[in-house]
């Protein structure tokens, strides 16, 4: 099983975004059972939040269920995260800084930027910050596709 955690700042905007959309895309391949995906933020501020009324109404136009969206709560990433998961992938380079703050090190190289699966390496903006959900979420898919393609999936 492939296991893999998106990491953002607060975990209501981008990394649920990109866990919500790689779950969507391995289930329209078929190999949902081949992967665990989730979510967290470097930050304390928002854990316990729900998906970001941005995020949520974007996932929706896109297909992704109100149910399984309002499931998700924001939860801050801890440093035995790096054993469970295969795949620690940030948004941008502060959330690499913080990533190995809390993690000290990254042996494995388990750590990357989800745009480095692509063509055009570098950070997916934060729609907290720019309104903009919709240029959010292309970044995310493109990343997400480059990742997928990168495991030959």
């Amino acid at each position: 099983m492939i296991k893999v955690l998106f990491i953002c700042h607060g975990n209501i905007c981008r990394s649920p975004m990109a866990e919500f959309i790689l779950r969507d895309m391995v289930r329209a391949r078929n190999l949902a059972a081949e992967f665990h995906i989730e979510s967290a933020a470097t930050s304390t501020e928002e854990i316990g939040n729900p998906v970001h009324h941005g995020t949520r109404r974007k996932l929706l136009e896109h297909g992704i269920s109100q149910e399984e969206i309002s499931q998700k709560h924001a939860r801050q990433m801890r440093k035995e995260d790096y054993n469970k998961f295969d795949y620690i992938i940030g948004m941008d380079e502060m959330n690499l800084r913080n990533i190995m703050r809390i993690l000290r090190s990254d042996p494995e190289n388990k750590v990357h930027l989800l745009l480095d699966y692509t063509d055009r390496p570098g950070a997916i903006a934060d729609p907290w910050y720019t309104g903009n959900f919709e240029a959010t979420y292309r970044d995310v898919c493109e990343g997400c596709e480059g990742f997928l393609n990168s495991l030959g999936k």
